[in-house]
């Protein structure tokens, strides 16, 4: 009896390595979604401001506190990281960083910008 079964990739992490592109790539999608959720809650904000002005007190104080410029930090991080991305995504369709170091190189790029720009925007927040 032959055993040559088709094999079925595990896709777990802990026995299946991701390339580094394919994270960046996923990580992008996800970024994607994101910032559709904080957009959603940008606008709350914004509605509640523009509202009244006892509404655009409340959301004076809701800015002052940590959490939510934690918050707001963590969505100028993800826009960031999307910019960038997809910035790396437009020269690969001009076939730019099409090969595996490449791509690697440039989602270390991706990476290095995203949190120079995130911290300089960081401090300018805090």
């Amino acid at each position: 009896m032959s055993n040559e079964r088709p094999v079925n990739i595990n896709l777990l992490p802990t026995r299946f390595k991701w390339p580094l592109p394919a994270l960046a790539s996923i990580t992008h999608r996800l970024t994607g979604a994101g910032l559709f959720g904080g957009i959603a809650l940008l606008l709350y904000l914004a509605n509640l401001a523009l509202h009244s002005p006892e509404g655009f007190e409340q959301a004076g104080a809701l800015a002052h506190q940590p959490l939510p410029r934690l918050i707001l930090l963590g969505l100028v991080a993800i826009l960031v990281y999307h910019f960038y991305a997809g910035i790396k995504h437009l020269f690969l369709d001009f076939h730019i960083g099409e090969t595996l170091e490449g791509a690697q190189r440039g989602v270390y790029i991706v990476f290095i910008l995203t949190v120079v720009t995130t911290a300089v925007l960081g401090v300018a927040l805090w």
